[in-house]
């Protein structure tokens, strides 16, 4: 683990659980699917980072301090979100970090939820979700919950970290991404990955209040979601519209 980045522990950590990820990116489908997690399973934080890598940054609610990138969860699952978004140079030390104290935990399986960005996301009345593995054996799993493979393509960003560094050590990890508005919160993006999330988890979260407050959470993630987009951007974002060539 990286010795400029502490995880301060809370709380007793389970064993076993799944660890979720739910970073700023694109349409902000993790972070609005973790917002919802967190308030409809009731999760509390269990952990926190602790960094003089990060900026000089703290979150108030309701009155009280808190660390930008916490961890939350409960008996089944851990759950990993930044109310930041992370700077290019930030993204690798972190997500590396967050996966060995993972690792330490004995998690089942790493999960990262985020989006695909689609050009005419505005046609599209019923959004796909893709998947991708770290292993055979974990595509297999979401091959037979009937997800779609993200056969080719380009991905970047923390999830793309989180997949590479799984398979890096040999753990099972997965990447859900939900068909999604690349420059603006979507909320819908976000309710279409958490039904895969449940599918593949056996999780049961209500999403239907997710969908009806839709329009409130757009207004009021409209500045994260353009802070996100100016390190999206550094990022080379817009890659994932391109077609890689190659030959396998």
């Amino acid at each position: 683990m990286n010795s400029d980045i502490r995880i301060i522990e809370k709380k007793e950590i389970p064993k076993g659980a799944f660890m979720l990820f739910g970073f700023p990116d694109v349409g902000l489908v993790g972070v609005i699917a973790a917002s919802h997690l967190i308030s409809e399973l009731n999760l509390t934080e269990v952990a926190y980072i602790d960094s003089r890598l990060l900026p000089p940054v703290i979150v108030l609610h309701e009155g009280l301090s808190h660390s930008p990138i916490r961890i939350f969860g409960n008996h089944q699952i851990l759950l990993a979100v930044s109310e930041i978004p992370l700077r290019e140079d930030l993204v690798y030390p972190i997500i590396h970090s967050i996966i060995d104290w993972g690792k330490e935990k004995e998690v089942k399986m790493m999960i990262s939820l985020g989006g695909i960005p689609v050009q005419e996301r505005q046609d599209l009345e019923e959004l796909k979700v893709f998947a991708a593995a770290s292993n055979p054996e974990t595509l297999k799993i979401a091959k037979d919950k009937n997800l779609e493979v993200l056969m080719e393509g380009y991905m970047v960003g923390p999830q793309a970290i989180m997949l590479q560094y799984c398979a890096t050590l040999g753990l099972p990890a997965l990447t859900l991404l939900a068909q999604c508005f690349f420059n603006y919160p979507d909320p819908e993006a976000a309710a279409k990955a958490l039904e895969q999330l449940m599918n593949i988890t056996g999780l049961k979260v209500n999403i239907s209040t997710l969908i009806e407050k839709g329009e409130e959470i757009r207004l009021k993630a409209r500045d994260m979601m353009k802070r996100t987009q100016q390190e999206l951007t550094k990022m080379r974002k817009t890659q994932e519209y391109d077609i890689p060539l190659y030959v396998s």
